[in-house]
């Protein structure tokens, strides 16, 4: 007897065909499986080595074993006479349809009826006018250019932002990648994309060399490429040739003209990029530095809008981390804005920003519903925008639109650290504390050491009665003054009066910084005239985390006293 034949009598081919037809069923159930419960690329690819070893051992079993009436033995010790290998290969032809069948009706049902997954044409075509601008890659001999690769990259996501027909992805999930491996394929699913722009960026002295490429997430595969070879006087209108490219590739129908990239004197637009790339740190050296270096851009070129608008935004700054009062960094940001204004009167980030000034420092929510509103009209795809949209209706307590807002932002910026923190504080203050829960677990995941994310999950936990894990979970967070702030809260909520009087005492003593919190303690502790103290004094100066009164469940002592809505009065939250 031959060796092919052999293989058939011990059915050897039957199990195999068996086997591959379930196997194919598991990867298939597998792929469905794996990213509705978020579960690691890593699963499929053991599922797969799993099954490639497995059919490598049921083939040898096969061979060297066979199934007799007294159980399973080696075939060499099986006489020929007695062998049931027929009756075997039988009850395995009977299998092969059974699970052959099965097969078909999952296949069936998967195709056309059951909406599990969503098709590679269907993501091209639901997602087709998404896209994210990865960062461009720094390809110059200096690694001192990397500001340059990055801020192009910057004003490349800005300008196809301008596009209304394109929902593009904000820079904060952009840059998520920058120096990360990636597969095209997970990039698209986790920013919800069906197209990424990508390239790189060379620069010697004032000569350019920018490489682009917009791919195919569904088809993983190149629409468009193109080099130019420039000097730095013409970074602008490669901008504006590579927007144009990216609109006509996708098809995009403009009502008007594709938006073009601001003009600015090379030097300027140098000292700019370089203020943007060092403010992506904000320390007090970094806020100086950029700062300096925007007001010698706008002396350089003072028709620079975005100039204007960044060094805006640095001075709001400023009065965040100790370098300039309330009131002087709320009136150098608002005259930045109405330059930007003035040179640019569609400017919806210049509006944004005298919304933020009047909401956060002004205390004019008025004047910020306004200003968010116009901001609104002219960029509905800022995630920025979107977020302070959000922050000024959960302020007024419009807790779900406030959310709406926020849900938007985060589809704009699905991996940015500030859509989930905020998302997060919406939720806790319309209590829905389960998904506040998993909005700052989620924050903590993108940014384990990012300011207040541990204290905002520490807080929903003790709100939630779940003391150890809130006690665990605040010694996590880099701040002295929120870790003592928390604790003094939970250890009053346990009744250790002693330990919170202790950590309360402690967060006094480390300033002004802290007006808001103290009052939250002293409000929790039912000692009201010594609240409403804290609050005023947190009032004068125009404390930021005012924002959180209208539904602060710590300020709930205090709520009936007649002195708590003329706060909010003052405060704009109620009519006067």
């Amino acid at each position: 007897m031959s060796f092919f034949e052999e293989l058939k009598r011990r059915n050897v081919f039957r199990v195999a065909i068996a086997y591959l037809i379930a196997a194919w069923l598991v990867l298939q159930v597998t792929d469905i499986v794996v990213p509705i419960l978020e579960l690691p690329d890593a699963v499929s690819k053991a599922v797969l080595l799993f099954i490639a070893v497995g059919f490598v051992i049921s083939v040898i079993l096969a061979w060297a074993y066979e199934l007799t009436p007294e159980g399973v033995k080696l075939e060499k010790d099986v006489v020929r006479s007695q062998s049931i290998t027929h009756r075997t290969g039988r009850k395995l032809d009977f299998i092969i349809i059974a699970v052959l069948a099965i097969a078909l009706t999952f296949f069936a049902l998967d195709k056309f009826v059951w909406n599990t997954r969503t098709p590679p044409a269907e993501i091209a075509s639901t997602a087709q006018q998404a896209i994210a601008v990865l960062p461009f890659v720094n390809m110059s001999a200096n690694e001192d250019q990397e500001y340059f690769s990055d801020g192009l990259t910057e004003e490349l996501l800005n300008l196809l932002a301008r596009v209304p027909q394109l929902r593009v992805t904000s820079r904060s999930s952009a840059f998520y990648y920058k120096g990360k491996e990636f597969r095209i394929a997970d990039v698209g699913r986790e920013l919800g994309v069906g197209h990424i722009l990508e390239g790189s960026v060379r620069r010697s002295g004032d000569t350019i060399r920018v490489t682009a490429q917009l791919i195919n997430v569904a088809e993983d595969a190149h629409v468009w490429s193109n080099t130019w070879d420039r000097t730095l006087d013409d970074v602008f209108e490669i901008q504006d040739e590579i927007a144009q490219a990216v609109v006509d590739e996708l098809r995009v129908r403009l009502v008007g003209d594709t938006p073009r990239a601001f003009s600015a004197d090379p030097e300027a637009y140098s000292l700019y990029l370089r203020a943007k790339h060092i403010w992506t740190e904000r320390t007090v050296a970094n806020n100086r530095r950029a700062e300096e270096m925007l007001k010698n851009a706008i002396e350089i070129d003072p028709t620079f809008v975005a100039a204007w608008l960044e060094i805006g935004y640095v001075y709001f700054d400023s009065q965040g981390i100790g370098i300039r009062a309330s009131e002087e960094a709320a009136e150098l940001a608002r005259d930045a804005a109405h330059n930007a204004l003035r040179l640019d009167a569609t400017n919806g980030q210049a509006h944004a920003l005298l919304a933020t000034v009047a909401s956060a420092i002004e205390q004019d929510l008025a004047t910020a519903i306004s200003e968010i509103d116009i901001a609104m009209t002219l960029a509905p795809n800022n995630a920025d925008v979107v977020r302070i949209a959000g922050f000024t209706k959960i302020r007024l307590g419009n807790f779900e639109e406030g959310l709406a807002l926020y849900e938007r932002a985060i589809t704009l910026d699905p991996l940015g650290v500030g859509s989930w923190y905020s998302i997060g504080l919406g939720y806790m203050a319309a209590e829905r504390l389960e998904e506040a829960e998993a909005a700052f677990r989620r924050a903590i995941e993108l940014n384990p050491d990012g300011i207040g994310n541990h204290q905002r999950l520490a807080t929903v936990l003790l709100l939630r009665g779940e003391h150890g894990a809130a006690l665990e979970e605040i010694q996590s967070e880099p701040v002295e003054a929120r870790r003592r702030q928390v604790r003094a809260l939970i250890y009053q909520s346990m009744g250790d009066n002693e330990r919170a009087q202790a950590e309360h005492e402690a967060l006094i003593a480390l300033g002004e910084r802290w007006t808001y919190e103290i009052a939250q303690n002293y409000a929790y502790r039912g000692m009201i005239d010594e609240a409403f103290h804290w609050l005023d004094r947190a009032i004068a100066r125009n404390d930021g985390s005012l924002w959180y009164l209208a539904s602060d469940p710590f300020l709930d002592s205090i709520r009936d006293d007649p002195r708590f809505e003329a706060i909010e009065r003052r405060l704009g939250i109620k009519p006067k």
